[in-house]
Formats: structure tokens, C-alpha cells, sequence
């Protein structure tokens, strides 16, 4: 690849974050009943956790009580947030004046909170913070740049921007392993397996509703890549709320599909006059809430 393209292609990803870094995205919180396929959304429950014109977005759970997201300040830039559900306090896990942290999660170790960090000279690469406030530290010096990730074994499974797009597993310095290329943005590990999930673009197909997109997951142990149907029409983002079952979303709607289904089957809608558009979800099952990210009007 040429050094032009390849600046080119890193310089327009960023745009895109700083793109969407100005438009207005909260987070809502809405209860549930139910678990596995039989799990609905209490709509009349459904209420924003955040209210405010910046962005809020790509909230995780990392324990039974705790969320954390990226938040933008009044100036544009990202930080770290965590929300107790237990004391209704928000904190700053970052405050970084030089840098931006996007898509927090805890690692499997549970001593970090890790980011994606659009570091001073717009590198972005994927970075640990030390749950005890020590300095924070960059993981993967030489894969750049990150966009998405999801952990196993201690090791991230990344998409990276390229011609094109590709999905990779660093199993350690020097052997990572190409796992996939030309995917969609989200990338998850399926619960209590060395699976991770990938939306598949080579099979992309179109329809009146939206383009389809082949769901599939890698199976790091085994080496195996498995199909499991499409995903919702027109949707990116989605999530696993236990072995055998995904979410994702259309508009104000949130949909279910086991992973050996075809069908996806609404769990209900969320009436607003102010937000819209859902995308990013976190599911709780020990607090039996769905904490869903939408779009400012």
C-alpha cells in the first residue's frame, strides 16, 4: 500500500470521529423482564441517564452496578465516565486535555479500563487505565489504527482501518493473526466461548429495508469461522445478552435473534419526542436494564 492512500485513509476515519464527536448522543436507560428469548423491554420505564448537547456514547457494564462510557466535553473532548447505578454518581476515570478516549471497557483481568485513544499526533491506538489511577499505558505500540475491540484471554481482537478494514488478535508482540477483512464495525466475544463476533461485508446483500450483512464469529481456540444469519436490516451495532442470544436495533425499536436463528423478533420500541435512532446497547442481567445510546433531534 502507498504511503498517500494509507494517510488518506486514517485522516478520513478520524473525520468521521470527529464527525460524529459533534453530534449529540445520550444514553437511556430502560428496564427489563425476561432473560434469553423471552426478554422484553418495559418501555413505560425507558428514561435518559444523560441530557445534555455534547456526546455521550459506546457505554459497557464492567461489574453488576457500574457503567462506563465516552463523554465529550464542552470543548470536544473525550473522557472516561463511570455511572453507579447504586449511588447515581458520575466520575471522571479520565481527564485528559491532549488526547480523546473512545469505547471503555473493562479487561478480562479486571485491573483496567481499556480505551481506544486518539492520541496529540492522531494516532489511535488502544490503550489500558489502571482501575487504581496509576498513569495509563499503551498496549499495542505498533497496530494503529484501532477502531473497535473486544477482549479474550487477556488479548484484544481489533478492528483496524485499512484497505481494507481487516479484524485481527494479537496473541502476543510480533504474532498478530488476521482473522478477518472488510468488516463492519462491531466486534464482540460471545459469552463463555473463544468465539468473536464480526458483521462480514464480502457477503453484504442488499434489501428495501437495508443491507444485510452476514454475522459470523472466529472461534480462537478451534480456528473456525461459523455463520450465524444476517443482521437486522440497515443495523451495525450489536450485542450478546448471554450465549445464545443477540441484540440489535432499528430506529427506536430493539430486536432479539438466537444464534442459530434467522428471524429477528422485536422486544419492544421506545417512544420519544426528543431522541431517536438507536444504535450502541450494554445489558445488565443482574439489574435487568438495557442502557441504549441515541440521537439528539
Amino acid at each position: 500500500m502507498s504511503r498517500i492512500p494509507y494517510l488518506l485513509i486514517i485522516l478520513s476515519f478520524l473525520s468521521i470521529q470527529f464527525v460524529q464527536a459533534q453530534t449529540s448522543f445520550d444514553l437511556w436507560v430502560v428496564d427489563t423482564e425476561g432473560k434469553g428469548s423471552s426478554l422484553k423491554l418495559l418501555a413505560e420505564t425507558a428514561k435518559s441517564l444523560t441530557n445534555r448537547p455534547e456526546y455521550d456514547n459506546q457505554p459497557n457494564f464492567i461489574n453488576d452496578s457500574e457503567l462506563v462510557f465516552s463523554a465529550a466535553d464542552n470543548q470536544g473532548n473525550h473522557d472516561i465516565i463511570l455511572y453507579s447505578f447504586r449511588t447515581g454518581n458520575f466520575t471522571n476515570l479520565s481527564k485528559t486535555s491532549d488526547r480523546s478516549e473512545y469505547s471503555p471497557t473493562l479487561t478480562d483481568c479486571k485491573q483496567y479500563i481499556s480505551a481506544v485513544v486518539v492520541e496529540p499526533d492522531g494516532k489511535q491506538r488502544l490503550w489500558l487505565y489502571p482501575i487504581n489511577q496509576e498513569p495509563a499505558e499503551l498496549l499495542y505500540d505498533d497496530i494503529a489504527p484501532v477502531g473497535y475491540y473486544d477482549w479474550y484471554d487477556n488479548k484484544a481482537a481489533m478492528f483496524v482501518l485499512g484497505e481494507p478494514n481487516k479484524l485481527v488478535y494479537a496473541w502476543g508482540k510480533g504474532n498478530v493473526e488476521v482473522i478477518a477483512n472488510n468488516i463492519d464495525r462491531s466486534v464482540k466475544k460471545r459469552p463463555r466461548t473463544a468465539e468473536i463476533t464480526f458483521l462480514d461485508r464480502n457477503e453484504l446483500k442488499e434489501s428495501p429495508e437495508g443491507n444485510l450483512v452476514p454475522i459470523k464469529t472466529y472461534d480462537l481456540k478451534k480456528k473456525k469461522i461459523n455463520a450465524m444469519g444476517n443482521s437486522l436490516p440497515g443495523s451495525q451495532d450489536l450485542i450478546w445478552i448471554d450465549k445464545n442470544h443477540l441484540l440489535m436495533a432499528k430506529g427506536n425499536e430493539v430486536f432479539i435473534k438466537s444464534a442459530t436463528g434467522s428471524e429477528w423478533n422485536s422486544i419492544g420500541k421506545i417512544t420519544s419526542s426528543t431522541h431517536k435512532n438507536i444504535t450502541r446497547m450494554a445489558y445488565s442481567l443482574e439489574l435487568n436494564k438495557l442502557v441504549i445510546v441515541m440521537q439528539r433531534n
